[in-house]
């Protein structure tokens, strides 16, 4: 039996045991607590199955498992045609999210669950530490020697620039919401999306130096964008409850401590699985549950420590290679499958929020929307990469490549969870959704035009051009 066949085996046995688990983990988003709570005493108290309440709790048991009928449904059929839909213009987090929109539009009854934001959250961020470790584990460190310069004029300056102008920009054009609002805004919308952003990544036609700068600027934003989120939010707070905060303490507990807790965990992890690889002391069958393990492990200390998850998972991704360099060829590929399906369920999920919030839009949001995915994100970008000599073309690929997804969505989840105690703001709310919304359809619909004209741009290009200096490593 070939590796191919053994790893496939692996695979498939381990999703028979892990299905279940993850069916159950979205029956228990889906169903509130209201129907769930007390059904102990409404058996003993109230046994006949004919009362309001019973038929309440059936109802909202087919309720919620039709719906994750459809979501599995969809994804089935997504499946038997996604080579095909790979060469077309639709990405599949456009279908996932077209998919809830028309779900909600088509059978309102059966989204009218309220969500429990804290298990939404969780499942948004295990999806995107997955995500996040498997892509900073197919960064070469060859590579990254050539390409550091351009993240951190990305990550540093740029990442700033975008806060800093997205708070203007909300300023202006929101009046009704305050100076830290503002702030919570621009840094939830900071970051730039991995998921959205993997087919300009995985694409060869675009110069390594590229495409695997804007992978690492997509890996650490989401993580760097944290303690500026934490900092607004406890500003805003203190503004009424007389607190202070200070942003210095949020970037040492998320950016220290993450990176502290991926580099430890990340080196000791993948230097145990390197000793065992080699001396053959593990099971092929368990070898990618113990490279899955530790970004899941990154998670959880980092939550003990307070300190962020993301850039504890990226870290760990390109800290494991030093001691297992063989993680991405071999045991990669059970991580990024399902931290996928649990990436397109947040799409679907996304999507129902999309139509619920649809009547609400306005054209301040609209107008927001499109600043943020231009201007608030491309002229800081172009201002980062001055003296980098790069080409214009190349500027404006970068610039435009910026899309928001699940980072956005998973922090503007812990925004409603840490001011739940907060009167709503629904501008936030509303120009978020608005924003990730157009990204999945106009960064999707652009992405394999995009490349084609950049290529074309950038082929009349000598060989030692800032474009492809190192371009020469295996991709």
């Amino acid at each position: 039996m070939g590796n191919q066949e053994r790893r496939q085996q692996s695979i498939d046995a381990y999703a028979a045991v892990i299905k279940p688990m993850i069916l159950y983990c979205f029956m228990d988003i889906l169903i509130p607590e209201k129907y769930t709570s007390g059904i102990e005493r409404l058996n003993t108290e109230n046994p006949s199955p004919k009362t309001s309440k019973t038929r309440t709790l059936e109802n909202r048991d087919i309720e919620t498992m039709a719906l994750i009928a459809i979501f599995l449904t969809l994804l089935f059929f997504y499946i038997l045609v996604s080579q095909r839909l790979e060469r077309t213009m639709i990405t599949a987090p456009i279908v996932f999210m077209l998919a809830g929109m028309i779900t909600w539009a088509a059978i309102p009854e059966l989204c009218g669950w309220e969500f429990s934001r804290e298990n939404i959250l969780t499942i948004a961020e295990v999806g995107l530490v997955l995500l996040l470790f498997t892509d900073a584990s197919r960064t070469d460190w060859g590579v990254f020697k050539f390409i550091h310069h351009l993240c951190i004029r990305l990550l540093g300056t740029g990442m700033l620039l975008t806060i800093l102008l997205g708070m203007v920009i909300a300023l202006v054009i929101f009046p009704d919401i305050s100076f830290w609002q503002a702030g919570i805004l621009a840094a939830i919308l900071a970051p730039t999306d991995p998921c959205l952003g993997q087919s300009i990544v995985n694409s060869p036609l675009v110069p390594i130096r590229i495409r695997q700068a804007l992978n690492v600027e997509a890996g650490l934003n989401d993580g760097l964008a944290v303690p500026f989120l934490l900092f607004f939010i406890a500003m805003g707070s203190a503004a009424a409850e007389s607190n202070h905060a200070h942003l210095t303490r949020f970037i040492v507990e998320q950016l220290g401590l993450g990176s502290l807790a991926g580099c430890g965990i990340g080196l000791l992890g993948g230097w145990l699985l390197g000793v065992a690889h080699r001396k053959q002391w593990m099971a092929p069958w368990l070898q990618q549950q113990g490279v899955v393990i530790i970004p899941l492990l990154c998670a959880m200390a980092s939550g003990l420590f307070g300190a962020s998850m993301f850039i504890a998972a990226f870290v760990a991704g390109l800290m494991v290679q030093v001691g297992f360099r063989d993680v991405c060829r071999q045991s990669i590929e059970f991580g990024e499958n399902w931290g996928q399906l649990l990436n397109l369920f947040m799409f679907f999920v996304f999507g129902v929020l999309v139509a619920q919030s649809l009547p609400l839009f306005n054209l301040p949001c609209l107008l927001y929307a499109v600043l943020s995915l231009t201007v608030v994100r491309m002229l800081p970008v172009a201002l980062a990469l001055i003296g980098t000599r790069l080409h214009k073309a190349t500027i404006l690929f970068m610039g435009w490549f910026g899309p928001r997804g699940l980072g956005s969505i998973v922090l503007g989840l812990v925004c409603l969870e840490r001011q739940s105690h907060q009167p709503e703001t629904p501008t936030i709310r509303l120009a978020v959704i608005m924003t990730v919304m157009l990204s999945i359809i106009a960064h999707g619909l652009s992405a394999s035009p995009g490349i084609r004209l950049y290529t074309r741009r950038i082929a009349a290009l000598p060989p030692n051009a800032p474009e492809f200096t190192g371009n020469s490593l295996s991709s």
